[in-house]
């Protein structure tokens, strides 16, 4: 039998504990040739504090979830079903449903794994904790010590919009967050 990428639910919080507990567990019972691989899928992501400081953490894309590559039989799926934390497979009717191959390939790709099949880098997610208006100052590149405000956070792309009175002109200018720093 084939061995797939399944999906756990567990309870909030516990996905790193139920991953060491199930890895015991298979090892306990002997299933290293059934369950193959455990992943909690987390990303990157930058943080622009007070002052300017950055802050570089781990996120979990799946909060709650883990995924499996294993064989099921009635053996793998209760040594799963019962470990501590797991609530439960995610499938219809109670019956564990296999990720299809592009949809493990799109959560490793988020989350930065370079096994998956496409070439295609991990997006880097920012959580930008600047306001539209915040006065700022650009510290780095040819615009060094000028001072404007934010005119649009742009989380995606990790860059901000910002205004600065350039040669006695309101002049919109994008930035990246290492060259720009808050003010007050």
């Amino acid at each position: 039998m084939a061995k797939r990428w399944y999906v756990i639910h567990t309870y909030s919080g516990y996905e790193n504990k139920v991953k060491t507990d199930l890895e015991h567990r298979i090892e306990i019972y002997g299933l290293q040739d059934k369950v193959v691989d455990i992943k909690i899928p987390t990303e990157e992501v930058t943080e622009l504090k007070e002052g300017g400081k950055r802050e570089t953490k781990e996120n979990k894309v799946f909060p709650s979830y883990v995924l499996v590559r294993m064989e099921v039989d009635d053996n793998t799926w209760a040594v799963v079903r019962n470990t501590p934390g797991v609530t439960g497979f995610v499938g219809l009717d109670g019956k564990p449903t296999p990720l299809r191959r592009d949809e493990f390939d799109k959560i490793m790709r988020r989350s930065g794994d370079r096994r998956a099949r496409t070439s295609e880098p991990a997006p880097k997610r920012t959580n930008i904790d600047l306001e539209v208006g915040q006065p700022i100052k650009v510290v780095s590149g040819p615009l060094a010590d000028f001072e404007g405000q934010v005119s649009e956070v742009m989380s995606e792309s990790g860059k901000v919009k910002v205004m600065l009175t350039i040669f006695g002109r309101e002049t919109a200018v994008e930035l990246t967050l290492d060259q720009i720093a808050t003010v007050g």
